[in-house]
């Protein structure tokens, strides 16, 4: 049998195609692991009330072959992604995500650092989502809008407009894939985080604890999420 999942580890691609369908039936993994789902699920919501059983994709299969990406993920609760990530790394079932990577005027990239609700607090990366069910367009994951949803929501920044290279990269961990790109944004780092910071000020139920900018590849924030060292020497050695 074909392996279900086949990417090379921490080591960042180039993608020339991303083909990430939606399968309407059940997860395998969630049907058959209902009983610790539920466990799993109790636990988190008693250590963090603000968590909310939303609906997001969780892969089946992934695999690049030729530079082309191509997987299959099904809808679950999140609490089945939760138990599915105290639960990693497995071969019945991973994650993929997106990074728009914000480079600003002066060349320094502009990350995030998640607010203490969430269930990645203090971590830092680009801002982020999983797929969620509107990201879909046909059956087929919209890479691109769910960037820009994800920026927008959590950064007040509209992405619609901004010079961005055209092609996808991408590197897996044990943790999960990211694919992503950088946005070449017109303002400096500082005015870019100024404006993070009111949009932030301004939301009833910030997903954000502040926003981080880094200037060089030794510009390291603590608490960064593990794919962020990959992208982050990646950019700055000229890619």
């Amino acid at each position: 049998m074909a392996a279900r999942f086949s990417l090379p580890l921490d080591t960042i691609f180039a993608v020339s195609r991303v083909s990430v369908r939606l399968d309407p039936a059940p997860h395998p993994f969630e049907a058959e692991n209902a009983a610790a789902i539920a466990e799993n699920w109790t636990r988190e919501t008693a250590a963090n009330p603000a968590l909310f059983n939303g609906e997001v994709a969780l892969l089946s299969s992934l695999v690049l072959a030729d530079g082309a990406l191509a997987g299959r993920c099904h809808i679950v609760r999140y609490a089945t992604f939760l138990h599915w990530r105290a639960s990693r790394p497995r071969d019945d079932a991973g994650h993929v995500y997106t990074h728009a990577m914000l480079v600003s005027a002066d060349n320094a990239l502009v990350a995030v650092r998640m607010g203490p609700q969430t269930v990645n607090a203090g971590q830092v990366y680009f801002a982020a989502g999983s797929f969620e069910p509107g990201d879909f367009r046909d059956g087929e994951a919209d890479l691109e809008g769910n960037m820009h949803r994800e920026v927008m929501e959590e950064t007040g920044i509209d992405l619609a407009g901004v010079r961005y290279e055209p092609r996808y990269h991408g590197v897996s961990k044990a943790t999960g894939t990211v694919i992503f790109r950088r946005y070449f944004l017109p303002e400096t780092a500082d005015r870019l985080a100024g404006r993070i910071r009111a949009h932030i000020a301004a939301e009833t139920d910030p997903e954000l604890a502040e926003p981080v900018v880094i200037r060089n590849a030794a510009d390291l924030p603590d608490r960064l999420a593990p794919q962020m060292h990959d992208l982050i020497g990646w950019h700055f050695r000229g890619r």
